[in-house]
């Protein structure tokens, strides 16, 4: 697990004051989704399939950081549609960084050399750059030429100023072992990407492409493959490693969506960002309200393929924090990504 030291510190800390606090359910990391426009038009993502007048539309500063304060959540993932394109998309992170919230930023790249300029490097603060494969595979998925060799332009020059970078990898039922080894091979090794999050893709309802997404054993044996010959630890993986476990099919969990909720336009999305039953406007209905026993693979049949971070991230998380077997082999990859 790549995660800086002193945000894992900072993370291992808060779930531990839940626990003495005893709440049953507190968020991990918020999904904040300040706008919906986009610049691209993805196989694998909905987003702009909102009405005009939807599109158009940019979540106030106040609002969107008011959200995550009212979560009390240490991490935020600002993505969208395309955050960039939000005009105080700035401001946004720079009041999240200033309150020490570990802030990533989602974009697929385009617009970020033109807004480097407006970005300070934090610790607190990183680019998570959308990258789905090499340069004909990733320009494929967003449906334009010139993206992946923009996105790397852009992620070697946020580098070159002393950004902390990520990327976000979603794979699909055409992906084999071996594409997903050699994206992750040029990311870690020619990029040097500080960390890398990957992830199968889930149905998404509203998704153009419909044809290509992974069941759960078709997940299991493509990244228990990729994952063989050290490249697991070799990799700079932004996961923990019982998540890991859970994708090549080691160990298995139940999903706790609650622990990464999204906020959007509409208010607090349930019971995922993947999954659209109603909005509410507090933090508290969503959580009080929900009837979170009926998500879930076996629950709802929406569910059934799912093995998304989002839902089974934090559950590792959470059954990492309850074992001190698991918590020591955590801290130990934690300290070796960090030498």
């Amino acid at each position: 697990m790549a995660m800086p030291l002193r945000q894992s510190i900072k993370v291992a800390t808060y779930l531990f004051e839940q626990k003495l606090r005893k709440r049953e359910k507190f968020p991990l990391i918020v999904e904040l989704e300040p706008l919906f426009a986009c610049n691209l038009a993805c196989e694998g993502c909905g987003k702009i399939q909102h009405p005009a007048g939807v599109l158009k539309q940019r979540m106030p500063v106040a609002q969107a950081v008011g959200a995550v304060l009212e979560s009390g959540a240490p991490m935020v993932s600002i993505a969208g549609g395309e955050p960039l394109m939000h005009p105080q998309i700035d401001e946004i992170v720079r009041q999240l960084v200033a309150r020490k919230k570990y802030v990533f930023l989602c974009t697929n790249a385009m617009l970020m050399r033109k807004k480097l300029d407006k970005f300070t490097p934090s610790p607190y603060f990183a680019f998570a750059v959308h990258i789905d494969g090499l340069r004909e595979r990733h320009d494929e998925s967003v449906a334009k030429e010139g993206v992946f060799d923009e996105a790397v332009a852009a992620m070697k020059e946020a580098k070159r100023r002393g950004f902390r970078v990520t990327t976000n990898s979603t794979f699909f039922n055409t992906d084999t072992p071996q594409t997903i080894i050699e994206v992750l091979n040029y990311l870690n090794d020619d990029l040097h990407v500080d960390e890398m999050m990957i992830s199968p893709a889930y149905a998404y309802e509203k998704a153009p492409d419909q044809e290509h997404f992974l069941g759960v054993e078709q997940t299991r044996e493509l990244f228990k493959k990729a994952f063989a010959g050290g490249n697991r630890a070799r990799w700079r993986l932004n996961h923990s490693p019982l998540f890991l476990d859970f994708l090549e099919g080691k160990a298995d969990f139940p999903c706790t969506a609650w622990a990464i909720p999204n906020y959007s336009l509409f208010g607090w999305q349930r019971p995922c960002y993947l999954m659209s039953d109603g909005y509410v406007p507090t933090y508290r209905q969503l959580i009080e309200e929900t009837d979170w026993d009926k998500y879930g693979r076996g629950k709802d049949p929406r569910c059934a393929n799912c093995m998304a971070h989002c839902g089974y991230e934090p559950t590792a998380v959470l059954a990492t924090m309850g074992s001190l077997k698991e918590s020591l082999r955590a801290a130990r990859e934690t300290v070796s990504s960090n030498r």
